[in-house]
């Protein structure tokens, strides 16, 4: 990825995110954060994870975002008031503001300086053991390919089906929540 592409992708995340706390309004606010995800996008797609990148505007920014909007307009959320400023919010907004900045400056300053090793075709047919003999991935693997969508898919269903199933339930209990709230204020 060329750099300038990353800093523009990362400053429309920046410029996004930024947006989702400053604007008051919570329509606005979700619809930056669909800024944000674009954005975050664009780094997919720079990255070479080219399904990653359709992936997250598909289902983040279609369907997560319209979700998220349904819920707001169902909700019939008003402009809060103005109230007086205090500087408590704003201390411990500055506090943890610099308690990242050090842990970031940490971490970058202890990482490895290393790249990704080659994927070659004796490293993917090493590879290749580690998924049954025969199937779409080991193949794939054997005649020097990488098969991106198959992996992500494999290892999403293998060792993190349990997460996506309640993550599942989570959003379809926080819809029904949000549906018999709006019901009771009708009333």
């Amino acid at each position: 990825m060329p750099s300038y592409l990353f800093w523009i992708f990362s400053t429309i995340m920046l410029i996004g995110g930024a947006a989702v706390i400053a604007f008051r309004n919570p329509v606005s606010s979700a619809l930056s954060v669909v800024t944000c995800f674009v954005g975050l996008a664009g780094l997919f797609v720079g990255l070479s994870a080219f399904f990653v990148g359709i992936i997250q505007i598909l289902v983040y920014t279609g369907a997560i975002m319209v979700l998220f909007l349904f819920i707001i307009m169902l909700l019939d959320l008003k402009d809060e008031e103005k109230r007086t400023k205090s500087l408590a919010p704003l201390v411990g907004g500055l506090v943890l503001v610099f308690a990242f900045v050090v842990q970031l400056i940490g971490v970058l300053s202890k990482s490895p300086n290393k790249s990704a090793s080659v994927l070659d075709q004796q490293t993917l047919a090493a590879a290749a053991t580690h998924f049954p003999a025969g199937g779409k991935i080991a193949t794939s693997l054997i005649e020097g390919r990488l098969p991106d969508v198959h992996l992500i898919g494999h290892t999403l269903f293998t060792d993190y089906n349990l997460p996506f199933q309640i993550l599942g339930v989570l959003l379809l209990v926080a819809t029904i929540g949000v549906i018999a709230l709006s019901k009771k204020q009708a009333e």
